[in-house]
């Protein structure tokens, strides 16, 4: 008799979180995305420190731009007295529906680079923020050879792991109904020295970060 009683209760209590649960799920998706003011990519500065705009900014075709699904994305090269190097960043208001960034190891390699040497490496804002971990490899296409610096960024975070910047955009869907994010993407040509070539890219990146939370929202 007593465990029939504690049967229909386990019965009613996972009835009950079933509908309150399914309850909240509803309401959460009803809700939807929500809304954070940010400004557009095309108004990145165009001088970070010593590094200058150099030409237009860069615009990929319509085939391209139907494959990376981005809602806002800024392609643009800088130069300064050390060098040159392109800055790429592909910003998404929303992950729920499908559109994601686009992980180098996945696109580059599919389009004839070659990826190598890869690590970690610390990229200091230059504002003083804290530091953060992005990826570092050596890639090559033919005779072009580059040092590339990229990481993950949104929701106040920066992170090298695409595994982990997963993870935080299905949490930070749940609890802040957010789930918007970029890829930001640093890439000098590589010349005798990787030493400096990643100098460079780091110095770039670093000011770049500074400035991004205006434009991937914290």
């Amino acid at each position: 008799m007593m465990t029939t009683r504690r049967d229909g209760i386990r019965f009613w209590f996972l009835l009950i979180a079933l509908l309150i649960g399914g309850g909240l799920v509803n309401v959460w998706d009803r809700a939807g995305e929500a809304k954070v003011s940010r400004r557009p990519l095309k108004e990145f500065p165009s001088q970070l420190g010593s590094w200058r705009q150099m030409g237009d900014d860069l615009r990929f075709d319509t085939e391209t731009e139907k494959v990376l699904r981005a809602d806002d994305y800024l392609s643009r090269n800088f130069q300064s007295g050390d060098g040159v190097a392109s800055f790429y960043a592909g910003y998404y208001a929303t992950q729920r529906t499908g559109s994601t960034y686009h992980s180098p190891l996945n696109c580059l390699p599919g389009s004839g680079w070659v990826m190598s040497d890869g690590g970690q490496i610390t990229i200091t804002p230059s504002n003083g923020s804290s530091a953060f971990e992005a990826n570092r490899y050596v890639v090559q296409n033919g005779n072009n050879r580059a040092l590339m610096v990229y990481w993950y960024q949104g929701r106040g975070r920066a992170e090298a792991s695409e595994y982990w910047a997963k993870i935080h955009t299905v949490v930070d869907s749940v609890r802040r109904r957010r789930s918007d994010g970029a890829m930001v993407r640093v890439m000098v040509p590589l010349g005798d020295s990787q030493k400096e070539a990643e100098r460079i890219a780091v110095e770039l990146a670093s000011q770049a970060a500074a400035e991004l939370p205006a434009y991937i929202p914290n």
